[in-house]
């Protein structure tokens, strides 16, 4: 639920509302309310307006998440398919973009103008097997750059995962982790 949030928002909402308070309270001569707003409204609001500077939207599912693929995912989904969704489908702060520090590690990101960015996710299933798919606008790297990097993204993000590179359009790229099921 929190994840949902944007702080930001918060401390700018809260920040703002004892400001708006303490301004009130000064016009009416009350002490005390017009410290409480200004010595907690200005340092909330400014807290809330440096968080909204930083501050990265979370990634939209684009497509709904079925009952059955959700009983997949408690079944089969490894530690880092999970983080990696619940880490995208939140709001970040102090981060360039999601997924900088992997696509970076991964030789995806030879500038911050040029790296691929998180459109959007969704969770299926291939061959009886959970399957996280990142959906990249990726105008600058190829698709031969991409699959170049496979072996090493498989190593990065497994283990228990094999990794499929694919086209879906004009520089779009579709990343589908897959959990590997023993057989």
């Amino acid at each position: 639920m929190l994840r949902k949030i944007s702080l930001g928002t918060i401390g700018l909402t809260i920040g703002g509302i004892l400001i708006v308070v303490g301004f009130a309270a000064y016009g009416a001569d009350n002490a005390t309310l017009n410290l409480v707003g200004f010595f907690y409204g200005f340092p909330l609001f400014l807290g809330g307006l440096a968080l909204k500077a930083n501050e990265i939207q979370p990634i939209p599912f684009s497509e709904e998440t079925t009952p059955s693929i959700l009983l997949l995912r408690e079944q089969q989904a490894t530690v880092t398919q999970n983080k990696i969704r619940k880490d995208i489908t939140r709001y970040c702060y102090g981060q360039e973009a999601h997924l900088d520090e992997a696509l970076s590690y991964l030789g995806l990101s030879p500038t911050d103008e040029d790296r691929p960015v998180v459109t959007g996710l969704r969770e299926t299933e291939i061959d009886g097997a959970y399957a996280l798919i990142l959906e990249f606008d990726s105008p600058f790297i190829s698709l031969d750059v991409w699959q170049e990097k496979q072996e090493k993204m498989t190593k990065y993000f497994g283990p228990g995962i094999d990794i499929k590179i694919t086209e879906v359009g004009e520089e779009m790229i579709e990343l589908t982790i897959l959990t590997i099921v023993d057989a």
